[in-house]
């Protein structure tokens, strides 16, 4: 929590940090996103560069991370995998589509799979990211 701008950061973050509050989230090289819900209508668009680190949220803060960046970071950072929401993976699985956390090391291997039509469910189980 060493990239929060203060205190009151550090307590926000944590009512920020379960699936409940993201959706959209995932990671791919050195960019992490996720889209989380706030007080208003649309959620919060937000996306780190790990290479910087660099924010860019579309929340009004002006605090330098942003409370949601911050969760963002928090979130990756558990084994490297988005988050993950089971009740929206429930309703895809329901629908034939295999979902899964995929961490940015596996990435590339997922994309590959995807561009040459292969079963990406059968190499998420190869891959011990075994469909839930």
């Amino acid at each position: 929590m060493s990239l929060a701008p203060d205190a009151s950061s550090q307590r926000a973050v944590a009512g920020l940090t379960g699936p409940s509050c993201w959706s959209g989230s995932g990671a791919a090289g050195d960019l992490v996103w996720g889209l989380c819900a706030g007080s208003g209508k649309r959620p919060y668009q937000t996306v780190v560069d790990l290479t910087g680190p660099a924010y860019k949220c579309s929340c009004p803060s002006r605090k330098f991370p942003c409370k949601h960046a911050l969760a963002l970071l928090l979130n990756w950072a558990d084994d490297g995998a988005p988050v993950f929401d089971s009740e929206n993976a429930a309703a895809l699985a329901a629908l034939g589509v295999p979902t899964f956390a995929c961490t940015p090391d596996a990435f590339p291997d997922l994309l590959a799979v995807a561009i040459d039509g292969g079963d990406i469910a059968a190499w998420a189980h190869r891959s011990d990211l075994a469909a839930r």
